[in-house]
Protein backbone atom coordinates (compact mmCIF):
# COMPACT_ATOMS: atom_id res chain seq x y z
CA UNK A 1 0.00 0.00 0.00
CA UNK A 2 1.57 3.05 -0.71
CA UNK A 3 1.29 6.30 0.93
CA UNK A 4 -1.37 7.88 -1.22
CA UNK A 5 -3.65 4.99 -0.39
CA UNK A 6 -3.01 4.78 2.95
CA UNK A 7 -4.09 8.70 2.84
CA UNK A 8 -7.05 8.13 1.50
CA UNK A 9 -7.90 5.64 3.49
CA UNK A 10 -7.33 7.43 6.79
CA UNK A 11 -8.86 10.34 5.84
CA UNK A 12 -12.42 8.06 4.48
CA UNK A 13 -12.36 9.75 0.87
CA UNK A 14 -13.93 7.29 -2.22
CA UNK A 15 -11.73 6.35 -4.54
CA UNK A 16 -11.22 3.84 -7.44
CA UNK A 17 -7.76 1.61 -7.60
CA UNK A 18 -6.81 1.01 -10.92
CA UNK A 19 -3.73 -1.30 -11.56
CA UNK A 20 -2.11 -2.13 -15.15
CA UNK A 21 1.18 -4.09 -16.42
CA UNK A 22 3.11 -1.35 -16.15
CA UNK A 23 5.96 -1.39 -19.24
CA UNK A 24 9.34 -0.61 -18.13
CA UNK A 25 9.69 1.32 -22.16
CA UNK A 26 6.80 3.02 -22.20
CA UNK A 27 7.46 6.70 -23.64
CA UNK A 28 4.71 8.38 -22.04
CA UNK A 29 3.08 6.87 -18.25
CA UNK A 30 0.24 8.75 -18.33
CA UNK A 31 -0.78 8.26 -22.10
CA UNK A 32 0.24 4.21 -21.46
CA UNK A 33 -2.49 4.27 -18.64
CA UNK A 34 -4.61 5.87 -20.32
CA UNK A 35 -4.52 3.14 -22.95
CA UNK A 36 -4.42 0.31 -20.35
CA UNK A 37 -7.36 1.66 -18.65
CA UNK A 38 -8.97 2.14 -21.56
CA UNK A 39 -10.32 5.92 -20.63
CA UNK A 40 -9.48 8.94 -22.23
CA UNK A 41 -5.93 11.05 -22.06
CA UNK A 42 -7.23 14.20 -21.11
CA UNK A 43 -8.62 12.60 -17.98
CA UNK A 44 -5.62 11.14 -16.87
CA UNK A 45 -3.56 13.64 -14.89
CA UNK A 46 0.40 14.04 -14.60
CA UNK A 47 2.17 15.41 -11.56
CA UNK A 48 4.71 17.67 -11.81
CA UNK A 49 7.04 18.99 -8.83
CA UNK A 50 8.30 22.74 -9.84
CA UNK A 51 10.72 24.95 -8.30
CA UNK A 52 10.39 29.04 -7.74
CA UNK A 53 13.20 30.87 -9.40
CA UNK A 54 12.85 33.26 -6.13
CA UNK A 55 14.01 30.38 -4.28
CA UNK A 56 15.18 26.81 -5.85
CA UNK A 57 14.18 25.08 -2.47
CA UNK A 58 10.40 26.09 -2.79
CA UNK A 59 8.44 23.14 -4.30
CA UNK A 60 5.12 23.04 -5.99
CA UNK A 61 3.00 20.68 -7.81
CA UNK A 62 0.91 21.09 -10.81
CA UNK A 63 -1.29 18.41 -11.80
CA UNK A 64 -1.92 18.71 -15.55
CA UNK A 65 -3.46 16.09 -18.28
CA UNK A 66 -0.97 13.75 -19.47
CA UNK A 67 -1.86 15.24 -22.82
CA UNK A 68 -0.42 19.04 -22.08
CA UNK A 69 2.34 20.61 -20.89
CA UNK A 70 2.55 22.47 -17.58
CA UNK A 71 2.27 26.45 -18.79
CA UNK A 72 5.40 27.99 -16.89
CA UNK A 73 3.84 31.61 -16.93
CA UNK A 74 0.78 30.83 -15.87
CA UNK A 75 1.70 27.93 -13.59
CA UNK A 76 4.20 31.23 -11.29
CA UNK A 77 1.49 33.44 -11.50
CA UNK A 78 -0.95 31.47 -10.44
CA UNK A 79 1.61 30.87 -7.57
CA UNK A 80 2.29 34.13 -7.23
CA UNK A 81 5.69 33.95 -7.81
CA UNK A 82 7.78 35.64 -10.99
CA UNK A 83 9.12 32.27 -12.18
CA UNK A 84 8.94 28.91 -11.96
CA UNK A 85 10.86 25.89 -13.55
CA UNK A 86 10.78 21.98 -13.45
CA UNK A 87 12.44 20.59 -10.16
CA UNK A 88 15.60 18.23 -9.96
CA UNK A 89 15.28 15.10 -10.18
CA UNK A 90 16.48 14.16 -6.95
CA UNK A 91 14.38 17.14 -5.24
CA UNK A 92 11.11 15.26 -6.43
CA UNK A 93 12.06 12.26 -4.73
CA UNK A 94 13.01 13.84 -1.79
CA UNK A 95 10.52 15.85 -1.64
CA UNK A 96 7.52 13.57 -1.99
CA UNK A 97 9.03 10.49 -1.38
CA UNK A 98 8.47 8.83 -4.38
CA UNK A 99 10.40 8.41 -7.53
CA UNK A 100 9.57 9.84 -10.94
CA UNK A 101 6.90 8.22 -12.88
CA UNK A 102 4.69 7.42 -10.09
CA UNK A 103 4.78 10.98 -8.45
CA UNK A 104 1.70 10.85 -6.75
CA UNK A 105 -0.19 14.54 -5.29
CA UNK A 106 -1.36 12.59 -1.94
CA UNK A 107 0.97 11.43 0.39
CA UNK A 108 3.83 12.94 -0.65
CA UNK A 109 6.53 13.66 2.16
CA UNK A 110 6.34 17.25 2.41
CA UNK A 111 3.54 19.21 1.93
CA UNK A 112 3.48 21.24 -1.45
CA UNK A 113 1.42 24.06 -2.55
CA UNK A 114 -0.52 22.44 -5.65
CA UNK A 115 -2.42 23.93 -8.39
CA UNK A 116 -4.69 21.16 -10.26
CA UNK A 117 -5.68 22.70 -14.07
CA UNK A 118 -8.84 23.86 -14.46
CA UNK A 119 -9.92 21.64 -17.24
CA UNK A 120 -10.25 18.14 -14.49
CA UNK A 121 -14.21 19.96 -13.79
CA UNK A 122 -14.79 18.19 -17.49
CA UNK A 123 -14.67 15.14 -15.72
CA UNK A 124 -16.50 13.48 -12.77
CA UNK A 125 -13.62 11.89 -11.62
CA UNK A 126 -9.68 11.81 -12.82
CA UNK A 127 -7.03 9.47 -12.59
CA UNK A 128 -3.91 10.33 -10.55
CA UNK A 129 -0.83 8.60 -9.93
CA UNK A 130 -1.30 6.30 -7.10
CA UNK A 131 2.58 6.36 -6.21
CA UNK A 132 3.98 3.65 -8.18
CA UNK A 133 4.27 3.08 -11.87
CA UNK A 134 1.35 0.37 -12.86
CA UNK A 135 -1.40 2.26 -10.21
CA UNK A 136 -3.66 4.64 -10.72
CA UNK A 137 -5.91 6.49 -8.23
CA UNK A 138 -9.44 7.31 -9.40
CA UNK A 139 -10.94 10.39 -7.51
CA UNK A 140 -13.17 13.16 -7.69
CA UNK A 141 -11.77 16.51 -8.57
CA UNK A 142 -13.46 18.36 -5.42
CA UNK A 143 -12.09 15.09 -3.16
CA UNK A 144 -8.66 15.21 -4.40
CA UNK A 145 -8.70 19.65 -3.98
CA UNK A 146 -9.44 18.98 -0.75
CA UNK A 147 -7.13 16.12 0.01
CA UNK A 148 -4.13 17.85 -0.69
CA UNK A 149 -5.69 21.37 -0.19
CA UNK A 150 -5.05 22.27 -3.88
CA UNK A 151 -6.58 25.14 -5.88
CA UNK A 152 -7.79 24.79 -9.31
CA UNK A 153 -6.32 27.48 -11.83
CA UNK A 154 -5.77 27.20 -16.03
CA UNK A 155 -1.85 26.09 -15.68
CA UNK A 156 -1.80 24.49 -19.33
Amino acid sequence: MTPAVRQLKKQKIAFTLHQYQHDANALSYGEEAAKKLAVSAAQVFKTLVLSCSNDKNTLAVAIVPVTHQVNLKSFAKALGVKKVQMAEAKQVETATGYVLGGVSPIGQKKHLKSIIDDSAHNFESIYVSGGKRGLEIEIKVTDLANVISAKLAAII
